[in-house]
């Protein structure tokens, strides 16, 4: 797969870059960040997955996550796709609203009319860019780990619920917990998926759970100051969902943090460290 070179700079020994290429899931052109530290030659390194929020592209955490001197030590790939398909033709939320359409794909691949044909996020990030990433990058594919932000942590969750066996860690900071039950997920999930919630529950992590999904290690990161925390949010359903299951489980409310970079770039490292111990 051809893989255009956008930028590189040197950062903590290694390279951050960002990467363009024609992506056959979304029938688009896609762009995407990966963090590579210091290694030898011929050295393969363990790969960590970021899934980004709403409104965000990749340049949101690779700006503002302060994630590259953690990585550098811990000899970390760090992976920071795009949230949505963008592009001439690409549908968008027809009122223009933030929470649907272009930067809000939600890690789905659509069945409903006009988002079925490019919004196919669920399968871009599951198998065809990790197959671009161990073309193109000196990637360990058995030691892989995800996390990620808001709707980038519901991703993160239901990606690494469906693929045990794939990612050794998954972490999360503000996570949509239960998207069928908040207005965001019901907004999206019926938007891209139709009025039968059977097909919601392969994202949504509650639910999978409760239906017998399991996670090999979890850690989630909740600001009590987050202002989508009570509506759209609600960590105390995963909680109980994953003390019901016998889910191990590390979810810490931290007091005075809301849903910020702020918030994420001060727990960064300490996540990129924990996934770093899972994946050794």
């Amino acid at each position: 797969m051809t893989l255009e070179t956008l930028s590189t700079n040197k950062a903590h020994g290694g390279v951050q870059g960002v990467y363009r290429h024609d992506s056959r899931e979304t029938g688009t052109a896609m762009t995407f960040a990966v963090f590579v530290p210091p290694h030898e030659p011929g050295e393969i390194l363990s790969v960590l997955w970021y899934l980004s929020g709403l409104t965000c592209t990749h340049a949101n955490v690779m700006e503002k996550g302060e994630y590259r001197a953690a990585c550098a030590a811990e000899k970390i790939i760090f992976v920071a796709p795009d949230t949505s398909p963008r592009g001439d033709g690409v549908p968008d939320d027809p009122e223009g609203a933030y929470d649907f359409g272009l930067g809000a794909g939600f890690y789905v691949d659509a069945m409903q009319a006009p988002f079925a044909t490019h919004y196919r996020m669920r399968s871009y990030i599951e198998t065809e860019l990790p197959a671009l990433l161990a073309e193109h990058f000196p990637a360990d594919m058995g030691r892989q780990a995800i996390m990620g932000h808001s709707m980038g942590g519901h991703g993160a969750l239901t990606i690494g619920l469906r693929n045990p066996m794939r990612f050794r860690s998954v972490s999360a900071f503000s996570p949509i917990v239960a998207p069928s039950r908040v207005p965001w997920g019901e907004k999206a999930l019926g938007g891209y998926l139709g009025a039968d919630k059977a097909a919601w529950v392969d994202y949504d992590a509650v639910a999978l759970i409760e239906r017998g999904a399991r996670l090999p290690a979890l850690l989630v990161d909740q600001g009590d100051a987050d202002n989508f925390l009570a509506e759209q949010l609600r960590t105390g359903l995963l909680e109980a969902a994953c003390a019901a299951a016998g889910q191990s489980a590390t979810i810490r409310m931290q007091p005075g943090y809301d849903h910020s970079y702020y918030f994420i770039s001060t727990f960064m490292a300490e996540h990129v460290r924990w996934h770093a111990a899972r994946l050794r």
